[in-house]
This record gives C-alpha cells, structure tokens and sequence, in this order.
C-alpha cells in the first residue's frame, strides 16, 4: 500500500499541556470516538481548557474534528488525555463536533443524539484513523464512549430516575462506514 499523507491537522496545545502525563506511543492500542455535546468547536475548546483536577489539567480528546471536516489537535499523542474513565493511559480520544444532547445532558426528557455527522466531518475522521493506524502499531482497537463508560447518573429533572452518563458518539454514528475503511476492530468488553 503507498504510504499516504497525513491529513491536515491544526494543532492547538492546550494550556496545561506540560501537567499531561507522557507515554510511549507503543503503548496506545486503542482510539475512542466521542461526541463534544457541545454546540461549537470555540465551546469545546472552552470546555477543554478548564482545569478540573488537582494536577492542572482538565477533560479533553487529542483530536477535534468539527462539521466542515477541519481536524484541531489539542493533546500530542505522546500524553495522556482525559476523555474515558479507566482507559486514558492506553488511548487516543477524537472528538467530533455534534450538539449531543446538549445543553440537557442529564435531563431525561432529553436523551435522543438526533444530530447527524455531516460527510465531511466522517471522511476527515477516516483519514485521521488510517493514519493513526499507520503511525501506531499497536493501535488494534475501537470503541464509542458510551460502550466503555456504562455508568448512570440521576437525572436532572426528576432524582427517581437515571440516566446513561454518556451516550456518545450515539445511534446516529456511521459504524458500518467507519469500520469498513479502517483496520481497527471493536474492542471486546
């Protein structure tokens, strides 16, 4: 097979970058797919910026694809980002731009993902995963955020009930096209 570009990547550290724990990229066997949730890739950011934890460092995926397909890299893979409980130090996190169920996520009168991913926003994310499969060789698995993190929380507008915590990338993600054009297989829970 020729050996491909890389896609068009804008990097954007964030500010607490150097607070991220390292890794060897040999390590990173596993890419999660999640949705922002949020309306905007400047919101994202904001969201990405703030510092939530003891160490300096906040919640954040390595990569950021928004709906026109641009793809913004916050995290080098080479450190650890906070995108899926019990999975960080093993995993790459893309994030695509999609308002989720924002801005209602624990309220269970909202929990539909009704927003499609646009083409352009899936073509970039299938150029980013082929090339991370040919820059990380032992990257061997996928998942959605919601199939790794199965917890519930109780609902905003009514505490007799719960809600999945995350529910991301959703039932509107392209997994047949996604996985057809890649390497990577589901990872087995």
């Amino acid at each position: 097979m020729p050996d491909r570009a890389p896609p068009d990547i804008v990097e954007q550290p964030l500010p607490y970058l150097a607070q991220l724990g390292e890794r060897a990229v040999d390590d990173i066997d596993l890419v999660v797919i999640h949705c922002t949730e949020l309306p905007d890739l400047a919101t994202a950011r904001r969201y990405g910026e703030r510092v939530l934890y003891d160490s300096g460092t906040g919640n954040s995926g390595h990569y950021y694809i928004d709906r026109d397909g641009s793809i913004v890299q916050y995290v080098p893979i080479e450190r650890v980002a906070h995108h899926v409980s019990g999975y960080n130090p093993r995993s790459i996190g893309i994030e695509l731009v999609n308002t989720g169920r924002y801005p209602h996520w624990l309220d269970s009168r909202h929990q539909a993902m009704d927003e499609p991913y646009p083409d352009p926003q899936i073509a970039a994310l299938i150029d980013l995963l082929q090339h991370l499969c040919a820059v990380l060789p032992a990257l061997h698995h996928i998942a959605g955020h919601e199939a790794l993190d199965t917890r519930e929380e109780v609902a905003s507008d009514d505490p007799d009930r719960r809600v999945p915590r995350k529910r991301d990338p959703g039932r509107l993600f392209p997994w047949p096209r996604v996985l057809a054009a890649i390497r990577l297989t589901p990872l087995a829970l």
